[in-house]
């Protein structure tokens, strides 16, 4: 097992070699065989035990247990410990999901003060067709068929070609003790269920059912780096990206294509979405109406769909701008000047008459009962109907501020000037105001 592993890092993970490590201890004989095994390697490793606290004082030996083997091996070991059921019911996730979130946040703040290369956990062959078949069950794309990843960013998984007996059979012929997980012989857990109930049954049909599923997902990782270069040549075409980080993307092209679920799918399936059909209507839908994901929302704009992330900013917030201020960066990079020679004014430069104005100004989002009197323009205007007349989207509605004085709005800022403030003949004093 040594030489095979030795062999499957210099053909793999040959990156490995000269850095540190930092790997996921458990205390089952997964993740100990793997620890000593990269020991006998001679890799620069480090331990990291999390105590999940999960199964009382049997929780607690675990984390005995690893601080004794890292002693023993002369090996730096971290230990952690986590209320994961009340951070489970505090977010709404499985206990199952909590500690995965929890675990793995505590790798990366761990890689970052420590400055570790890489997190090698000790995931295997039948957690791998365990993964398979729950993915199987749940319902999911081709991704979710292609395994368990080898190398995931920092994480890395060099135990994927063992099989769990040949694991367990090194640790009993090499005299390696490990902490046995009780839970593990539950079918509570879905994965538990799968891995007694199930595979075994597999196994008995197909004796080499695990070399046979490692080709097979061997053959879609193939046909997903297939799929991934034709989206990546389409994204080219039909997504665009605004100065506001909003994607734009095309409907029409979309509706050329054969299949445009599955283009639509494709395009965001990484920004949480779920209600696929729903996503899906939107290509004919009327424009306005939207879809949510916990973080993004999809809108329909004309031949467009616009994908913003939800971020967590009051709406309704005002921004006062005292008197002399020279810029300000927040919600908006605004510059202010007083200013001798007046240039040609653009969307993003107005010149205003400074005795017109007073302190504080107020810069806020527009409000049902605005009005202004445009530069340009005959008379009095709402700024929904300007809004309107303009074309504007939904988003940009959303995202547009107005510059007010005492309530007043001197600038729909980077559209239009009200004329109020205008310069004329008799103005002494000149502000320029710059939007960038």
């Amino acid at each position: 097992m040594v030489e095979k592993l030795q062999q499957h890092i210099e053909h793999k993970f040959s990156f490995l070699k000269e850095k540190k490590l930092l790997i996921a201890i458990s205390g089952g004989v997964d993740s100990v065989v793997l620890t000593h095994l990269f020991h006998q390697l001679n890799f620069d490793i480090s331990l990291a035990h999390c105590n999940f606290n999960l199964r009382g004082k049997e929780s607690d030996k675990d984390e005995g247990f690893v601080k004794n083997l890292g002693k023993n091996l002369d090996l730096k070991t971290f230990i952690t410990s986590f209320e994961t059921e009340k951070y489970a019911k505090k977010n709404q996730l499985s206990t199952q999901v909590a500690a995965r979130d929890l675990r793995y946040n505590w790798f990366q703040e761990l890689t970052n003060a420590h400055l570790f290369d890489f997190v090698i956990t000790a995931h295997h062959a039948d957690d791998n067709l365990e993964t398979f078949i729950i993915n199987l069950t749940r319902g999911t794309g081709l991704e979710g068929f292609t395994g368990i990843p080898e190398i995931n960013n920092t994480i890395v998984r060099p135990f994927l070609i063992f099989s769990r007996d040949e694991i367990e059979n090194y640790a009993t012929e090499n005299n390696i003790d490990w902490r046995e997980d009780k839970s593990n012989a539950s079918t509570k857990y879905v994965r538990n269920k799968i891995r007694h109930q199930i595979v075994p049954v597999l196994k008995e049909i197909n004796p080499t059912l695990l070399e046979s599923f490692q080709k097979t997902s061997e053959h879609l990782r193939e046909s997903q780096h297939i799929i991934d270069e034709s989206i990546a040549g389409f994204k080219k075409k039909v997504v665009g990206v605004l100065e506001d980080g909003t994607l734009k993307i095309d409907i029409v092209q979309i509706q050329e294509t054969t299949n445009q679920k599955a283009y639509v799918y494709q395009l965001l399936k990484d920004f949480g979405f779920t209600a696929w059909n729903d996503v899906v209507d939107l290509l004919d839908a009327q424009p306005g109406k939207m879809v949510f994901s916990k973080t993004h929302r999809l809108l329909k704009d004309r031949d467009f769909l616009l994908l913003t992330e939800i971020k967590n900013v009051a709406k309704d917030l005002d921004y006062l701008i005292a008197e002399n201020t020279l810029e300000i960066t927040i919600p908006i990079f605004l510059k202010f000047e007083k200013a001798l020679n007046i240039t040609q004014t653009n969307n993003k430069i107005i010149f205003v008459d400074l005795d017109k104005i007073k302190f504080p100004l107020v810069l806020r989002k527009w409000q049902i009962g605005d009005s202004f009197y445009p530069t340009g323009m005959q008379g009095k205007k709402k700024v929904s109907k300007y809004f309107k007349d303009e074309k504007f989207s939904l988003l940009e509605k959303e995202n547009t501020w107005l510059l007010c004085s005492n309530n007043t709005i001197i600038w729909i800022v980077g559209k239009r000037q009200d004329i109020r403030f205008s310069i004329n003949k008799t103005t002494k004093k000149v502000l320029k105001i710059s939007l960038k």
